[in-house]
């Protein structure tokens, strides 16, 4: 392990070295997936016999959507879980009292929300520090992750926590980047752009592709892309998604200071011990999970407007709907009736690929 960790320190010793102009982009473009391999197998799972994913960690995924609480110690992360959930997270003043990950559920607009208190990074938890391994790992499997920072202590804290969890191949309120890349078997590397391109060049291309030993694929670009965006696209590992930054104990900073927090990009000032903003915080974790509530309707019968199918906005039609509710319902599956946006007619009829709305009103007709 401490070979890799070498390594990766002389590659990010080399990065710092090197100026950046276009005559080094190509020798950059190597290191950057020098390093993206390296990591990788950094955190890879160790092999037979060594240490397992760590107790308190395997946290079963449960409710309509998870939520991770991401920051350093002592920023308010366990108050904020025993404020939201009601569920008991150790609190006090000192670092690293919470040592294992914590589930509680938030029941917000029908949808049961997972909320996890994870333990404090530290700086160098992507290189397997501390618990940062085991804690990004599961920061992995939620559907949107709120990096907790504490309004005193600088904003230097939010470059940290990001850096770490890009290290862990975690990309925070960006979209995957818009370039195809296909392997073939023979014809070399083929590199074509419908723009003009300032990051990359052919040459550069093909010393990222040969450090994974790919010398024949075809790689189209549709924007300005850079070196990271073809190696996240080649390593095929990365996974996107929302974050809230949430500024705590804003009770203990000036105003001016607050209006300054609230120009930033997706923040959310709050104050867990004084419950400030808190209704403000689940608002805007509901409109970054991007949900959609389904109501039923059993036949002959008025809607159910207390127990909403959740679906995720990506998959949101009427096959999605009825596996959700049980997987052999398509086989009996004849036509749907529904109510609402998504929908010209009320009821209007509509087969299995038909995209719903949030709160349209559902009833299933099957076969007899």
């Amino acid at each position: 392990m401490a070979t890799v960790m070498q390594k990766i320190k002389d590659i990010e010793d080399e990065m710092a070295r090197t100026q950046k102009n276009k005559a080094t982009a190509h020798h950059l473009g190597l290191l950057k997936a020098k390093l993206a391999k390296l990591r990788r197998e950094l955190l890879a799972p160790p092999s037979k016999g060594g240490a397992g994913a760590g107790e308190g960690f395997d946290v079963t995924k449960s409710g309509d959507a998870r939520v991770g609480l991401v920051g350093f110690p002592s920023v308010g992360k366990s108050t904020l879980l025993n404020k939201l959930t009601g569920t008991f997270s150790e609190v006090a003043s000192y670092e690293f009292t919470t040592l294992t990950c914590i589930p509680g559920v938030i029941m917000y607009r029908g949808a049961k929300i997972q909320l996890l208190d994870l333990p404090g990074i530290i700086e160098g938890a992507k290189d397997g520090k501390g618990r940062g391994r085991q804690v990004i790992s599961t920061a992995r499997t939620c559907n949107c992750i709120l990096i907790v920072l504490d309004a005193i202590k600088p904003i230097t804290h939010k470059r940290l926590i990001e850096k770490e969890l890009e290290g862990f191949g975690i990309r925070l309120n960006k979209e995957p980047p818009n370039l195809t890349f296909r392997k073939k078997d023979k014809g070399g590397i083929n590199f074509t752009s419908t723009v003009a391109n300032t990051h990359l060049d052919l040459e550069t291309v093909k010393a990222i592709c040969g450090e994974y030993r790919i010398h024949n694929a075809d790689i189209t670009l549709r924007y300005d892309a850079t070196a990271d965006d073809l190696i996240d696209v080649i390593e095929g590992s990365r996974i996107y998604m929302p974050c809230i930054y949430v500024v705590n104990k804003i009770d203990q900073i000036t105003l001016e200071e607050l209006e300054i927090l609230d120009k930033l990009p997706h923040y959310c000032p709050i104050s867990a011990h004084l419950e400030w903003n808190l209704d403000g915080l689940l608002e805007k974790i509901w409109e970054y999970l991007d949900l959609t509530r389904i109501y039923t309707k059993p036949k002959g019968m008025n809607p159910d407007y207390e127990d909403p199918v959740i679906l995720s906005s990506k998959r949101r039609t009427v096959e999605d709907f009825c596996n959700r509710i049980h997987k052999d319902m398509l086989k009996q599956f004849k036509y749907a009736l529904v109510w609402g946006s998504s929908v010209k007619h009320k009821p209007q009829r509509v087969g299995k690929e038909h995209e719903l709305d949030d709160e349209d009103v559902v009833q299933i007709i099957k076969k007899v």
